[in-house]
This record gives C-alpha cells, sequence and structure tokens, in this order.
C-alpha cells in the first residue's frame, strides 16, 4: 500500500477559519464584559441639560426639552404589569441586570437601565419611547427629575 499526504494549500483563507471564530469569541467576551461593569459602575447624572445615562454601551444624554418628567414615576410591576419588560430588542439580558432597547409588555419601546425591579422609575419621552430605570434612590431621582422638568 502506498500513502500520499494532500498538498498544502496555497490559499490564506485556511488561516482566517480560525480567526473568525476567536474574533467572534473575544468580542462576546468584551460585550460580557462591559455589561458587567456597566452593571456595576451605571449612572444616572440630572442636571439643566437633561438625563445622562452612562454605564455601558446604551448611555446617552436625553435632553431635558425631551424628557416628559413631570409623568415619571416609580413603577410597582404587580400593579402595572404593562410596563414590564418583555422582550429584548437590543441589549443585554443578565441574571440581575437588563440594559438596552426592550419591548415593554404594552408594546411601548423602553430603554432600560433595571437592576433592582423594586427601585423601578418609568420616565416617558417626546422620542417614541421611555426609560425604565433603577437608581439607588428612587424617590431623590425623581425629585431631581422634576426640579428640571419643563413638560
Amino acid at each position: 500500500m502506498n500513502e500520499f499526504l494532500i498538498a498544502p494549500t496555497t490559499s490564506r483563507g485556511m488561516g482566517l477559519i480560525l480567526l473568525v471564530p476567536a474574533l467572534v469569541v473575544v468580542i462576546v467576551a468584551v460585550v460580557l464584559g462591559a455589561a458587567v461593569v456597566g452593571a456595576r459602575t451605571a449612572r444616572f447624572d440630572v442636571s439643566p441639560a437633561g438625563l445622562r445615562l452612562r454605564g455601558d454601551l446604551y448611555g446617552r444624554t436625553i435632553p431635558v426639552e425631551r424628557l416628559r418628567g413631570a409623568s415619571a414615576a416609580r413603577v410597582d410591576f404587580a400593579a402595572a404589569p404593562e410596563l414590564t419588560p418583555a422582550r429584548r430588542t437590543m441589549g443585554t439580558g443578565l441574571p440581575g441586570y437588563r440594559s438596552g432597547w426592550y419591548r415593554l409588555r404594552n408594546g411601548e419601546k423602553a430603554l432600560v437601565y433595571l437592576t433592582d425591579m423594586s427601585r423601578a422609575v418609568y420616565v416617558p419621552t417626546t422620542e417614541g419611547y421611555s426609560i425604565l430605570l433603577s437608581p439607588a434612590e428612587p424617590e431623590r431621582f425623581l425629585s431631581a427629575l422634576r426640579a428640571i422638568s419643563t413638560k
């Protein structure tokens, strides 16, 4: 019996086959790392300029004129189950931490930063979405938001 090896490839495509999965693993690790760090370090800054959400990939500043701060309220999900995040459209869903874009049970689009459902605050905007977040001090957050509110 004669045995013959395959001729070595002259294409660099074989190296890419190994590089692509490695790159995917690195990207997933970075995104998960950002989510874990965001869950621990997220901040909500209320100023006359508006509401600044900081923490992970979904952070942004919502100008005060786009906030409906007078309509902001604490959320009791047992009494208002329609405000419960139902479907993640683009975001993070880890045990004890949800962030990013979700659809609420009532179909409304929401930017979510939730760690503690018992401290949830609902903030509507004029932009076709609401904000649902868990500040450490919900009543103080609501007072600050109402103080800058123009609507």
